[in-house]
């Protein structure tokens, strides 16, 4: 049905759209209500080489060359970072450090993107908290930064890295303040009025077409009744008798004093 189509049939059944219309507004009002502010906070990290790069001399009297560790990025640094973003995201993790399904905390550490299949993307590691309080989600975020600086030693100390060679990490952009997150709130609200709109379309034409088979079965029980009526009023004794003329009138009877004069 095309869309003129569709306004006039919401135009004849304005008594079922017009209330499903106001349902859905209600019920997007009460999403938006009941749906709690969110506060993100967002720091990042960036991991560096020593000065001396990863390697130490053999002979300390010809020692390396010392480089700016800002200046020597290479893939290792990068795979570095695939490692602490997978590991920070991983179930036993999310649990240890106390974030349960469906808790009013969260963090993600990720690459900066949701990209999952390319998590080498540069020394970066991005930490995101999020709460319903601002302080619970920069102390989460805090915590992550301190988990994720311990599993990077732990992991050096797992391959027998020479402490001089260690990765640091160190904060880029520090935890940021909380800001809060209305689009939860909005999405909430949006899904309810789209919902409730549909109902509401659904339901106007659902009376459409109901309403010509209904009209038509209600005009069927008003003729049967009439007859049935009609029928019951015959088996009465209502009908037209001899002592009733043609004109529906009742007819006179003959005084019976008068009768007798003229018999007599």
């Amino acid at each position: 049905m095309d869309f003129w189509g569709t306004l006039l049939v919401l135009a004849r059944r304005w008594y079922v759209a017009v209330p499903a219309f106001l349902a859905a507004v209600g019920a997007a009002f009460y999403a938006y209500s009941t749906v709690p502010v969110t506060y993100t906070t967002t720091a990042v990290l960036v991991l560096t080489a020593p000065n001396s790069g990863g390697t130490l001399p053999s002979d300390p009297d010809q020692p390396l060359l010392q480089v700016n560790p800002l200046l020597n990025f290479d893939h290792g640094l990068d795979v570095a970072a695939s490692i602490l973003i997978s590991v920070m995201s991983t179930p036993d993790m999310v649990a240890e450090m106390g974030v349960t399904s469906g808790g009013p905390t969260t963090y993600a550490v990720t690459n900066g993107t949701n990209n999952l299949e390319s998590l080498a993307t540069g020394p970066l590691v991005f930490v995101e908290g999020e709460s319903l309080a601002p302080q619970e989600a920069t102390a989460i975020v805090r915590k992550a930064v301190t988990r994720i600086r311990q599993e990077l030693n732990a992991r050096q100390r797992q391959v027998q890295a020479p402490v001089g060679t260690y990765i640091t990490v160190s904060e880029a952009v520090p935890p940021t303040r909380p800001a809060p997150q209305q689009g939860r709130k909005l999405r909430s609200a949006a899904a309810a009025l789209g919902l409730g709109v549909i109902a509401s379309l659904c339901a106007s034409f659902a009376a459409e077409s109901l309403a010509a088979p209904l009209g038509a079965r209600l005009a069927g029980r008003r003729l049967l009744r009439g007859r049935l009526l009609r029928g019951h009023r015959r088996d009465a004794g209502e009908t037209p008798s001899a002592e009733t003329p043609q004109t529906g009138t009742p007819a006179e009877m003959p005084d019976p004093a008068e009768a007798g004069k003229t018999g007599a």
